[in-house]
């Protein structure tokens, strides 16, 4: 951006030690662009510090994937019965299931007794199609259960297992096969 009184043929000249450096407004611009980027990918001292669960740490994208600990991924041990899901976290007699339905469709169904589903519409964009029926949805995790237990899921207590199993927020729909 241009120092104020600037006009955008003019050459803003910028100090640096002893040179002084003449830059026109799109160079200015490339050169704010590439700080601002630099900054992003340069180290910070004691970048690797150890956080809480649930912290928020602030680092460069380089630093950070640095510090991912790579390890063989193991189904040992797995059971889908170890992930309790299909809750009804807000007891509003709607399950898991029901409720991602009932937030993914396109025309909302009708919700009878014990939140029992009939009616309503869902399109799947892994395959462009539409649905009526919500029996024909399988509805999954972006990470999959078997996956997450692979990347260290085995660790977690089973509460943390339940609350992921029925995070809302990472589930998609799609066609059952």
């Amino acid at each position: 951006m241009l120092q104020p009184g600037y006009e955008d043929h003019e050459l803003l000249v910028i100090f640096e030690g002893t040179r002084a450096l003449r830059l026109t407004r799109t160079a200015q611009t490339a050169a704010i662009t590439l700080a601002a980027l630099g900054s992003l990918l340069t180290p910070i001292a004691n970048a690797h510090t150890t956080a809480a669960p649930g912290d928020t740490v602030a680092m460069p994208v380089r630093d950070a994937l640095q510090a991912l600990t790579i390890q063989d991924e193991s189904r040992a041990g797995y059971e889908r019965s170890k992930f309790r899901h299909w809750i009804d976290a807000n007891r509003d007699a709607c399950n898991t299931r029901q409720e991602v339905l009932l937030e993914e469709a396109v025309t909302a169904p009708e919700q009878g007794p014990k939140c029992a589903l009939t009616g309503g519409e869902w399109y799947s964009p892994y395959d462009d199609r539409y649905f009526t029926d919500a029996r024909a949805l399988d509805i999954d995790h972006v990470v999959p259960l078997a996956e997450a237990w692979d990347s260290g899921a085995s660790g977690w207590t089973a509460k943390e297992r339940e609350d992921y199993a029925n995070a809302i927020s990472g589930c998609t729909n799609g066609l059952g096969t």
